[in-house]
């Protein structure tokens, strides 16, 4: 689709994240307004602790799982922000440390 009309993005809007309030804009994908408000980081791996974030962005790695309105294992890249919507990370786990 070739338009020459200027995107306008959505109204502002309020989304708590771990029970702090951020602005995000109607329209966008929960991960895209975690990105633009810098959250790179949405999990780390059980094992080796290392970060996680926006990988795939198309719903398929699971990379970017957090729990919305208790709804848990919800991919932020698939799920469009809502007003007033509650945002969980998940938990993040310790390093691993093998037995000796």
């Amino acid at each position: 689709m070739n338009s020459n009309k200027p995107v306008v993005p959505g109204a502002v809007i309020t989304v708590f994240v771990d029970g702090q309030p951020v602005q995000a804009r109607r329209g966008q994908t929960l991960a895209a307004a975690l990105l633009a408000l810098g959250h790179s980081v949405l999990r780390r791996t059980r094992h080796s602790g290392k970060p996680r974030g926006l990988f795939c962005a198309m719903g398929i790695c699971y990379d970017c799982v957090v729990t919305v309105n208790g709804e848990t294992g919800v991919r932020a890249c698939m799920k469009r922000v809502e007003d007033g919507m509650q945002v969980i990370s998940p938990a993040q786990f310790k390093r691993y440390e093998p037995r000796k």
